[in-house]
């Protein structure tokens, strides 16, 4: 078994894990070292290992490294009853995160009664900080609406495949909400099935759109890239990640019930 190693103080991961030595991994599953180079090398592009030069290769505590969403998302469907709450920009990165394991459900490999999915966003329809003309930091009515068709493409998209799932009988019931709020885009938060919290700032950037057939430079919020942190209470865990996903949920709650209106398509 590999040995546990102790995270500085301020860390929110308690302790990491050392790989045995690849001369031990070929004695112990009996393949190849190029086998067993290949697979560490996956491993360490998928930022899941990290090798401390003289002290070996070690297993990254999840809350030191970014994390991908898509399969947490999976195993969350693997319950009787789904619930998945997004607030953030567009519904972009929610479509996506969600699509594959919606397929999934389609063909039966994932079997949830159960879905329901709440979605928190921006209204395009009202002056913000951001997206903004990157000249002047000036509302502009042409880059919400850019801003606002990417939403409905997403939106609707999402609305439909969760759907679709109920009227093909796959699930007994699936409802996805959608609200919006006049507050700028400035974080991304997935809570799923009330136990997991994935949080991430929007990185603000200048970049050049079309606008009415013009290009334009705006400031946006980028989803894509921002990187997402998990907090994933357990029983072991000795750290603020159960707080975490309590706030969360509470927060998204005080939004979903205040200042947030239904999303009109």
């Amino acid at each position: 078994m590999g040995r546990r190693c102790k995270a500085s103080a301020g860390t929110r991961q308690a302790s990491c894990e050392k790989l045995p030595s690849q001369h031990d991994l070929v004695e112990r599953f009996s393949v190849a070292r190029e086998t067993i180079k290949a697979a560490l090398r996956k491993l360490q592009d998928e930022r899941l290992i990290v090798t401390r030069q003289g002290s070996g290769t070690f297993v990254r505590a999840n809350t030191e490294r970014p994390v991908g969403l898509r399969p947490h998302i999976e195993r969350a469907f693997e319950a009787t009853n789904v619930t998945i709450d997004f607030a953030g920009f567009s519904g972009e990165t929610m479509y996506n995160a969600i699509q594959e394991t919606l397929d999934k459900v389609r063909i039966g490999r994932l079997t949830p009664e159960s879905i329901r999915v709440r979605v928190l966003i921006s209204d395009m329809t009202s002056p913000m900080a951001i997206p903004c003309r990157a000249e002047d930091q000036a509302d502009d009515p042409g880059i919400r609406a850019r801003a606002r068709r990417i939403t409905d493409r997403s939106i609707h998209a999402l609305t439909d495949a969760v759907q679709e799932l109920a009227d093909l009988g796959l699930v007994k019931t699936a409802t996805t909400e959608v609200r919006v709020h006049r507050a700028a885009p400035l974080f991304k938060l997935f809570i799923i099935n009330e136990q997991e919290a994935f949080f991430g700032f929007y990185p603000v950037v200048e970049h050049t759109v079309s606008v009415d057939g013009k290009p334009m430079a705006i400031y946006d919020a980028m989803g894509k890239d921002a990187i997402l942190f998990p907090f994933t209470p357990s029983d072991e865990d000795a750290s603020n990640d159960a707080l975490y996903v309590e706030q969360a949920r509470a927060w998204f709650d005080s939004m979903w019930g205040t200042i947030a209106r239904e999303y009109a398509s």
